[in-house]
């Protein structure tokens, strides 16, 4: 089933995602003018746009038209591009506490400048 809201919202996430224009993304796809815009106001893309648009983001079809909520096409690495700094810089903080943590870590790591070293880790990244 198709869903409009879901569809619109996935598609204008994956434009911001990309860091493109709406105008940019319908020129690269070889699209008129507003083509995309016209999905804001309610409009359905074809099943070949579907196609299109969902492989030019790679995608599946499904996840941008709501039939699942998530989509296996997305690599790891692609999905931390689409991130912005913030939210790399906290993945960062992240990993490096758990390395921190979980790791082994020398005893005297262990006796105290574990967490001095956390503590830099949240300070300083």
């Amino acid at each position: 089933m198709f869903n409009k809201e879901l569809f619109k919202e996935r598609l204008f996430e994956q434009i911001r995602f990309s860091g493109k224009s709406i105008n940019q993304v319908e020129r690269e796809l070889g699209y008129p003018r507003n083509a995309i815009s016209n999905y804001k106001n309610g409009g359905e893309p074809s099943g070949t746009r579907l196609v299109e648009l969902a492989n030019y983001f790679r995608i599946s079809p499904e996840y941008l038209i709501g039939q699942v909520s998530f989509s296996d096409k997305i690599s790891s690495q692609e999905l931390f591009n689409r991130m912005d700094f913030d939210q790399k810089n906290e993945i960062g903080k992240l990993y490096l506490n758990w390395i921190i943590s979980n790791l082994n870590i020398s005893n005297d790591m262990k006796s105290g400048s574990n967490k001095v070293a956390t503590r830099r880790v949240n300070d300083n990244i």
